[in-house]
C-alpha cells in the first residue's frame, strides 16, 4: 500500500495487536482469469517459534477461494483497524483540508491448505478457543457424525506471513492538530474513540490527554 514514511510503523507488536483486535480480514488472491478474488473472513494470529506469524482460518467448501490458494499459494491479507474523518477545524489556521485517519495491516502470505478431518478439527478447536472457549463443549457434544458433516463443508488453511506493512495514519506530522484532534475523537463514535486511544498509546497527546 502507499506508505509515506511518517505513517510507516516498524513495530511488529503494533501490527499484531491490530490484527488481534480487528480479526475480520480481507483475503485477496487471483482467480483463474487473473482478476483479484476477495473473501472477507475472520483470521486468528498464531505466533510461532523463530518469529513466525501464521494466520489461521477457513472458508466454505463451495467458495472457490481455496482452489485459488491451492494453485497460487501467494496471497495478500488486509486488516482494517479503526478509521474516521478528520475535520480541518482541528488546525489553528484555515489553510487546511479534510483527511481520513486509519490504521491498517497488509500481509503477504504463503498458503497451506488444511484438508484432513483431523487437521480441520484441530484448526476449528484453535479458532473456538480464540473466539468462544465455552463453545468447545457444545462442539464435542454434537457427536462425530455431525462433526464430520460440518468439517466436510469447509476448507481450512494456514497463511504464513512472509512480509507485512503496518500503516498508522494519525496526523503524526501535524503536532499542532493533536490536542484538538484528540478532544474531538475522544467524544465521538466508537472508531473515533479507538483512534483517540491509539493517540494516547503512541504518546501523541501525553499528559494533557490523560488528564481529560
Amino acid at each position: 500500500m502507499y506508505m509515506p514514511p511518517q505513517f510507516n510503523s516498524k513495530d511488529r507488536a503494533i501490527a499484531v495487536q491490530l490484527m488481534r483486535e480487528h480479526p475480520f480480514a480481507t483475503l485477496i488472491s487471483n482467480d483463474e482469469d487473473g482478476l483479484p478474488f476477495l473473501s472477507h473472513l475472520p483470521l486468528v494470529v498464531d505466533e510461532r517459534a523463530a518469529d513466525r506469524l501464521v494466520l489461521l482460518g477457513h472458508c466454505a467448501k463451495p467458495n472457490p477461494h481455496w482452489r485459488y490458494l491451492q494453485d497460487r499459494p501467494r496471497a495478500v491479507v488486509a486488516f482494517m483497524g479503526p478509521h474516521a474523518y478528520l475535520s480541518p477545524s482541528v488546525y489553528p489556521d484555515l489553510a487546511r483540508v479534510p483527511t481520513w485517519n486509519y490504521l491498517a495491516v497488509h500481509c503477504t502470505v504463503e498458503a497451506r491448505l488444511v484438508e484432513t478431518p483431523e487437521a480441520k478439527d484441530a484448526l476449528l478447536k484453535r479458532l473456538i478457543a480464540e473466539h468462544e472457549p465455552a463453545y468447545a463443549q457444545q462442539w464435542r457434544d454434537l457427536g462425530e457424525e455431525f462433526q464430520h458433516k460440518m468439517l466436510a463443508g469447509i476448507m481450512g488453511f494456514e497463511l504464513e506471513v512472509s512480509a507485512l506493512q503496518c500503516k498508522v495514519k494519525l496526523n503524526q506530522h501535524r503536532p499542532e492538530s493533536h490536542q484538538a484532534m484528540y478532544a474531538r475523537y475522544s467524544e465521538g463514535s466508537s472508531d473515533e474513540q479507538a483512534l483517540a486511544a491509539w493517540m494516547t498509546r503512541l504518546g501523541m497527546v501525553g499528559a494533557a490527554a490523560e488528564a481529560r
